[in-house]
């Protein structure tokens, strides 16, 4: 940095430490010194717009704010469900949820099987958002929904987003 006549700026330079589970414990937590910049650490960076990366690179905190973002647009659509008709309250879930459950779909491919309970959240969103459309109650199948909207369930959609 020094050699291009770069400097940190502190508001947006951040450190991640990755280590495994076990040593978590050993790892610093007091500031780092940069060029005289004083740079925290931090449990999880968002490099990208709206991709999460964590400590423990196990894409949590990604599907966390997904599905929390997902979840606060669906609850603004649903208080104005009844004022819109079912094809244009579809689109709007569309672009709304399915826009934001789809970018970055890249970082979910090939997850190992402990890791497969984030995709069962993020199935959960696609779920209440096939009820919002359809004003189902949570004990109606949603099965019947999804095949009717054309919605492909979360595993699915993922491996056909990327193709």
């Amino acid at each position: 940095m020094r050699s291009n006549r770069l400097q940190p700026n502190p508001e947006k330079t951040e450190v991640l430490w990755r280590t495994t589970a076990r040593r978590q414990h050993q790892l610093p937590t007091s500031p780092l010194l940069i060029d005289g910049c004083s740079v925290s650490p931090v449990k999880s960076t968002r490099p990208w717009q709206l991709i999460y990366i964590d400590s423990h690179l196990t894409i949590q905190t990604h599907v966390k704010r997904t599905v929390s973002r997902c979840f606060t647009s669906l609850r603004q659509l649903s208080q104005i469900r009844h004022l819109v008709p079912t094809a244009t309250l579809q689109m709007l879930v569309v672009a709304l949820v399915h826009s934001r459950l789809d970018y970055g779909n890249s970082v979910l491919v090939g997850l190992p099987a402990y890791l497969l309970r984030h995709v069962r959240q993020l199935q959960s969103v696609l779920n209440a958002a096939a009820r919002l459309v359809y004003r189902l109650i949570a004990r109606d199948h949603i099965t019947d929904a999804l095949i009717s909207l054309h919605w492909l369930r979360a595993p699915e959609r993922i491996l056909y987003m990327i193709d």
